[in-house]
């Protein structure tokens, strides 16, 4: 806190960083990094200096590069706020969760499946986390026929939704309301999700 100053008028320390938050910085500047370069090119330099913090703190809370990244090509997390919504309303939620998490976080929850072929070995294991944590757990939820299909159809319409707002940046997308893209949008996602509504 700048000003304050101590009894021997020097100004006090900076307050120590909230953990949970400079966890998240860490996170999201490794998720920056893994959308634009392979895997093998990221040093834990990169993600300090992105993230504001010093590599030996992502040591401390991470352990080791490998650790990290694992945490960063996992799913879990961004598939439990995904699909946290009713079947019924699914659609609409998840287009809505998509644009949020891009407007306010600057991280898409999917999107980092656009680039596991940067990643060699490191993709497949991306690519497998998406499957089982996304693909298959969305299509677990889904009654009817062709679940794994209509799921994976759904997802693809998300995907595409996030390379068109983060990647292509299309000035229309961005500059509509997330209410009214998912009005919109929705539909055509929960249509895979519940067809025949």
């Amino acid at each position: 806190m700048t000003g304050m100053t101590t009894p021997a008028g020097r100004e006090a320390a900076p307050a120590r960083r909230d953990a949970e938050a400079t966890r998240a910085d860490i996170l999201k500047a490794a998720r920056h990094l893994l959308a634009r370069h392979a895997h093998a090119d990221i040093t834990l330099r990169a993600v300090a200096e992105r993230a504001g913090v010093s590599p030996p703190l992502i040591l401390k809370y991470f352990g080791n590069k490998d650790a990290l990244f694992a945490r960063v090509m996992s799913f879990d997390a961004d598939a439990d706020a995904l699909l946290d919504a009713p079947l019924h309303d699914l659609g609409r939620h998840m287009v809505r969760h998509v644009l949020s998490s891009q407007r306010d976080r600057g991280a898409d929850p999917l999107l980092r499946i656009a680039f596991a072929p940067l990643h060699g070995d490191h993709g497949d294991v991306l690519r497998a986390n998406f499957r089982a944590q996304v693909t298959e757990r969305l299509a677990a939820r889904l009654t009817g026929p062709d679940a794994g299909l209509r799921a994976e159809l759904a997802v693809a319409a998300l995907v595409g939704l996030g390379v068109m707002y983060g990647i292509a940046r299309g000035p229309h997308l961005r500059e509509t309301a997330a209410d009214t893209v998912a009005d919109r949008y929705g539909p055509a996602v929960q249509a895979q999700l519940t067809p025949g509504r």
